[in-house]
């Protein structure tokens, strides 16, 4: 029988350094962007990662494509001449096409070749990446977040640093550190459904008719044959031939912060893909021969917690096209909101050939000095963060945190008093867009 002492569990551990200039929770797009941003400055990162990738909902939760991040001229009329989402994000597409990564359409892309492009950017800049690692706790002291405690196959570990990033999609290091945050719509709290995608193989996509299939689909809920809620099937191409992709299951009234909730949730989005097989592989032309290839390893989550912060973006501010004085990122998506209680989806579009912006002070927590917030949980109204969730603009959130923070560390200031002027400079660098 073999005994191993606690301290030889630990060892890999305590071979790593205790202290870095700042930490990163969560190693998806944004995490990722923000980790880059800061390490190619200088600066000692350390990225923790609950699953054994990065990329975050592109890779673990198999969402794809990337949404348009062009001036939208109207309808699906994107105009490809005029980017709205460069930057950082423009360099993972770059590394995505040399590898053969990315389909000709520009939005679809290869999970398993952006896993590999990823890991060499966070190479590259020697950043430090946690994989299998959950942060457990915080350690804060006043208006300043010390450290974070963690917990992997090596047992527990406390790194400190002097800035703090969170992009773990839950605003999960916000909330252990004791920050405010809000979750869903007002007044009932309801957040949009989480859907689980998967794929389908040996499709005969010449003789697939989407709007024939959706109808029949709609026949069959209306007699009770289907149970999924979503009123329409949602489909997009894959890099493979014969490959469907599938964003078309919805799991209503669960949440993604509560364990037994995300539990129950992936276990009725697996049910409701086979449905979904089923019904296609029986009843749908084209789909006589079909085989159920994969479903992602978590299901995708669209809206959970969202931090109080120094700004909170409303509806209003995305539809008029606000243009901030301290943007950080830009975007034109459209308000897209999955109704929280099951069928139904309610967009609103900005005005064509515009965009809004992002302002650094939505990703600012109150009350914390060196707390930053990078992707979707930033401050915003239910409505709002309906549209800036979406990973091309999330990934400049991401860049822009990062930019910040090693700017704060030139002087040790509070995050909240770096100059705008400052963190547009260090885009311009990169040729973020803000």
């Amino acid at each position: 029988m073999c005994r191993y002492a606690p301290q030889s569990i630990l060892k890999g551990m305590k071979d790593m350094q205790d202290r870095y200039d700042m930490i990163v929770a969560g190693g998806g797009m944004a995490g990722v962007a923000a980790a880059v941003a800061a390490a190619r400055r200088g600066a000692s990162v350390l990225l923790i990662e609950q699953y054994g990738s990065l990329g975050g909902m592109a890779t673990a939760g198999l969402v794809n494509p990337f949404m348009p991040y062009y001036l939208n001229r109207g309808g699906d009329d994107w105009d490809l001449s005029h980017p709205i989402n460069q930057g950082f994000f423009q360099e993972v597409l770059d590394g995505l096409k040399e590898l053969g990564g990315l389909h000709e359409n520009t939005w679809t892309f290869h999970e398993e070749i952006l896993k590999i492009v990823l890991d060499r950017m966070t190479k590259q800049y020697g950043i430090t990446v946690l994989f299998h690692t959950f942060v457990k706790g915080t350690a804060r002291t006043g208006s300043k977040v010390e450290s974070v405690t963690v917990v992997n196959k090596s047992g527990e570990h406390t790194y400190a640093a002097s800035y703090f990033v969170d992009a773990t999609g839950d605003a999960d290091l916000s909330v252990l550190a004791g920050c405010d945050y809000e979750i869903g719509r007002e007044p009932d709290h309801g957040c949009q459904p989480m859907s689980l995608c998967f794929r389908l193989a040996n499709v005969d996509l010449d003789r697939y008719d989407e709007k024939s299939a959706t109808a029949l689909y709609q026949e069959f809920r209306a007699k009770g044959l289907l149970k999924n809620p979503r009123e329409d099937i949602l489909t997009f191409p894959n890099m493979l031939p014969g490959v469907l992709h599938f964003n078309t299951t919805r799991i209503v009234q669960k949440s993604a912060v509560n364990a037994e909730d995300l539990t129950a949730a992936e276990m009725e989005a697996r049910e409701q893909m086979y449905e979904m097989y089923r019904f296609l592989k029986d009843n749908i032309p084209g789909f006589e021969k079909c085989e159920l290839l994969m479903s992602a390893p978590q299901v995708g989550v669209r809206e959970s917690r969202r931090i109080v912060g120094e700004y909170v973006i409303t509806s209003e501010d995305i539809l008029s096209a606000r243009k901030f004085p301290d943007s950080v990122a830009r975007g034109d998506y459209p308000i897209d909101i999955h109704n929280p209680q099951g069928t139904g989806t309610e967009m609103h579009h900005i005005p064509t050939n515009d965009y809004y912006t992002i302002p650094y002070r939505s990703l600012l927590p109150k009350g914390v000095d060196n707390l930053i917030v990078a992707g979707r949980p930033i401050s915003a109204t239910h409505e709002a963060h309906s549209a800036y969730r979406v990973m091309p603009i999330t990934t400049c959130i991401g860049e822009g945190a990062g930019s910040a923070v090693s700017i704060a560390l030139r002087s040790g200031c509070a995050l909240r008093e770096v100059a705008a002027a400052d963190i547009h400079a260090l885009l311009d660098e990169t040729g973020g867009l803000y």
